[in-house]
């Protein structure tokens, strides 16, 4: 068995949980806020390169912006489908108003976007507000069981 690296969504600690350990239980030992709350942070750049370096857990990001229509329509699936992803897979939000250097580097042409990333490389995307139990099963069928 093997630990996980899950980075902290509030400060940026890298923490390391054994397996054998349930990750909902996780705090972090920098800040000690709870690891997974089942709510997809809103992340800016460095947080967001630091998910994708740092952490073993997938990382799903929805590419947004606050003018958008569809992607605040898509916000509260978003929500829950990490209610029912986390702690198999950390969600994040990065806001590409904000961001546009990142979007740029992760080709974003259309918003809003989700991007799944494993290992820090990119294993599936797709554009295009979705409802909360499409987004869990596009986010299952691209990972391995």
């Amino acid at each position: 068995m093997s630990d996980r690296h899950v980075v902290c969504t509030h400060c940026g600690g890298v923490n390391r949980l054994p397996e054998q350990r349930t990750a909902l239980d996780g705090k972090c030992g920098k800040c000690g806020a709870k690891l997974f709350e089942g709510h997809a942070a809103d992340v800016g750049g460095e947080l967001f390169d630091k998910q994708l370096a740092r952490s073993s857990v997938p990382v799903l990001v929805d590419v947004w912006a606050p003018w958008c229509g569809p992607c605040r329509a898509m916000a509260p699936a978003y929500e829950q489908a990490a209610r029912e992803l986390e702690p198999q897979v950390r969600l994040i939000k990065l806001n590409s108003d904000n961001e546009q250097q990142i979007a740029a580097r992760l080709g974003i042409q259309g918003i809003p976007t989700m991007i799944l990333f494993e290992n820090g490389r990119e294993r599936a995307r797709t554009s295009g507000a979705m409802p909360a139990q499409q987004i869990v099963r596009w986010v299952r069928q691209h990972l391995p069981a």
